[in-house]
C-alpha cells in the first residue's frame, strides 16, 4: 500500500513579495526530495529583499522551475498532498506551477484531514514536539516533511517506519 504524500516548502515573505525558496516532499515509498528553487524575476516586486535572503544563491544553487515542475509532476501526479495547514503551501505551489504557466499535478490538503482522530491545534502541538524530540530545524522543508511522516506513523495512518533504514 503506498504511503501518503507530504509537503512542506520554505518561503520569503517582505511587503507584497511571497515567493518559494526550497521544497521537500515525500514520495510512496517514504524517502524524500527536498530541493532550493531558482526563482522566477516575475516573482521580485519592488520591495528589497530581506537581508537574510541570498539571491545570488538561489540562482546559482537552485533548480529551475521546469526541473521541478517535472520532478513533481513524475513523483506526485493526481495525488493528494499533505501540509501542516499552517503556511500558503497552495499559493506556493500555484507560484511555481503559474510561472510556467502550467497547473499543478496534485491536490494540497491539511494532514487534518487524513488524521482526523486528533483537532487541528493537536496535530500541530505534537507535529512541534516531534520537531524538538528530533532536533530539527523547524525552518527547513525537509524537517517538515519527516515530523509530518512521524506524525503518521505515530497516528496508525502509515505501516512504514521514517526512522527505519
Amino acid at each position: 500500500m503506498p504511503l501518503p504524500h507530504f509537503l512542506d516548502i520554505e518561503f520569503c515573505q517582505t511587503g507584497d513579495t511571497l515567493f518559494p525558496v526550497a521544497i521537500a516532499w515525500s514520495l510512496a515509498d517514504g524517502r524524500m526530495k527536498t530541493v532550493v528553487i531558482e526563482p522566477d524575476e516575475s516573482w521580485f516586486g519592488d520591495d528589497d529583499l530581506p537581508p537574510e535572503l541570498d539571491r545570488l544563491y538561489l540562482e546559482e544553487q537552485g533548480v529551475p522551475l521546469v526541473e521541478l515542475a517535472r520532478e513533481l509532476n513524475d513523483d506526485l501526479p493526481d495525488q493528494t498532498v499533505y501540509v501542516d495547514g499552517l503556511d500558503p503551501d497552495e499559493i506556493l505551489v500555484d507560484r511555481i506551477f503559474s510561472a510556467l504557466q502550467l497547473e499543478a499535478p496534485f491536490e494540497i490538503a491539511p494532514v487534518s484531514e487524513l488524521i482526523t482522530a486528533l483537532a487541528f491545534e493537536d496535530l500541530e502541538d505534537r507535529r512541534r514536539q516531534l520537531l524538538f524530540d528530533h532536533g530539527l530545524d523547524p525552518q527547513l522543508p525537509e524537517s517538515g516533511v519527516y515530523a509530518l511522516l512521524l506524525l503518521a506513523r505515530d497516528q496508525g495512518v502509515l505501516e512504514h517506519d521514517p526512522e527505519a533504514p
